[in-house]
């Protein structure tokens, strides 16, 4: 099974009496800020929950699967995030 961002906008409109619309935008700036926040190189971090934030992966040599060939993988960004103590307790019972 999978949560959905329609399911999350579903729980907050019922959880906080707001119209679906007004609790999908309050979804929507949570999503924004934290990509614009990861976008400037900074970390976000919810406590009890988790922190996001942007690895740096250098560049390396790979192989391609179907043919064997070397392949330059060039450098990138990646998101990365690590759970909070509070997450892992629940996930653990």
């Amino acid at each position: 099974m999978t949560m959905t961002k329609a399911d999350l906008v579903e729980m907050v409109a019922e959880s906080s009496d707001l119209p679906r619309k007004q609790a999908d935008e309050v979804v929507q700036v949570i999503l924004d800020s934290i990509i614009a926040a990861l976008s400037r190189g900074e970390k976000v971090e919810l406590r009890g929950f988790g922190s996001f934030r942007i690895r740096r992966r250098g560049e390396r040599n790979g192989r391609n699967p179907k043919t064997g060939d070397r392949v330059h993988v060039p450098p990138k960004k990646i998101p990365y995030f690590k759970p909070g103590k509070h997450l892992r307790e629940e996930l653990l019972q």
